[in-house]
This record gives structure tokens, C-alpha cells and sequence, in this order.
């Protein structure tokens, strides 16, 4: 769907406050919701075009939900419209702990406040792993494979390696085998 060049600020602007509304669990949680709108919804990138677009965001230095509205809305208007995309998603977690700076010491030792924070923990663990399924199917992740991102987590948390390392290497060994090992089709 094609906009008016003026509608489309608007509803880049309108998505990604939505979008951004919903952090909670990060940008990794916003996956789906993201998807949604962007894929389905309003049809501004393909899905394989966002599978790229979500691993140069995590690659970049930043915050995720920012560099993957920044790049989608560059698609979209160049640089007004990044500036438009990257805005919307940041100005809801900014009146939101904006908020929580006014009104925190109020509630700082309600034991009701502190009983949903523990609720809402396992609720992010679920809108994380959903996303991250799905990406890995989408990526191809199969059983022949699986071991690339388990042995990159491994190498993380048990070993201490920076993930700025295995992000170089596993692009070196993407490139490597899709260059010279993988067949052609």
C-alpha cells in the first residue's frame, strides 16, 4: 500500500509507538509484534527482508528495538524517515520511565507491586523464546546445524569469549561456507 508521503510519517510514526508501548521483554520480545505489523500488516519489508534486517540490528552497537526501527525506516523514507521510526519506538520507554522516576519511591516496597514484577518475569522468558524459534526456523536452524548458535551461547556464558568474537567468526564462517562450501542450487 502506497501512502501519501506525509501519511506515511504518520503511520511509521503511529506503528512504531506501538510497537514500542510493548518492550517489556526487550526488543527480542517485540519480534512478533514487530513482524505484524511490518511483514503482514503493512507490507514495508519481506520476511526475509526482516530476518536480515534483525541480525545487522543485533550486530550494530545499540539498542535493538532502535537500530531495527531505524533501519526500517530508512527503507521507508531515507533519513527522515529513521529519525521518525527511531523516535516512535524510544518516546514510550521514556514516559514510561519517566513515570516510574515520579511515582517509584512511592512504591518501592509494596509488596503487590514487587509480587506482579516476579509474575511478569516468566511471561518475558515466553515472548522471548517465541521469537527466537521462530527466527530459527526461518533462518534454516535444523538438527544438522543447531550446534552453530548453541556453541556460540556456550562459548558466551561458559567460557567468557565476547560476543563481538563469535559474531565476527560466525560471519567469517557463513561466508566461508557460502563461498566455497555449500553446493550451488
Amino acid at each position: 500500500m502506497v501512502l501519501p508521503v506525509d501519511k506515511i510519517y504518520w503511520e511509521s510514526f503511529r506503528t512504531f509507538f506501538k510497537i514500542g508501548m510493548v518492550t517489556f521483554g526487550g526488543g527480542y520480545a517485540m519480534i512478533p509484534i514487530i513482524t505484524t505489523e511490518v511483514v503482514d500488516k503493512h507490507h514495508w519489508v519481506s520476511e526475509e527482508e526482516l530476518l536480515d534486517l534483525i541480525a545487522i540490528s543485533q550486530s550494530c552497537p545499540g539498542v535493538f528495538a532502535i537500530n531495527i526501527s531505524t533501519f526500517i525506516g530508512y527503507k521507508l523514507k531515507g533519513n527522515k524517515g529513521a529519525l521518525c521510526t527511531s523516535l516512535a519506538t524510544a518516546l514510550p520507554s521514556f514516559f514510561i520511565i519517566l513515570l516510574i522516576a515520579l511515582f517509584f519511591h512511592q512504591f518501592e516496597d509494596n509488596r503487590v507491586i514487587a509480587a506482579l514484577f516476579r509474575g511478569i518475569r516468566p511471561a518475558v522468558v515466553a515472548l522471548i523464546a517465541v521469537p527466537t524459534f521462530n527466527l530459527a526456523r526461518k533462518a534454516k536452524i535444523n538438527l544438522s546445524n543447531c550446534w552453530i548458535p548453541i556453541l556460540g551461547a556456550m562459548a558466551i556464558w561458559a567460557f567468557g569469549v565476547s560476543p563481538i568474537i563469535v559474531i565476527i567468526l560466525a560471519g567469517i564462517g557463513g561466508y566461508v561456507y557460502g563461498k566455497y562450501i555449500k553446493p550451488t542450487e
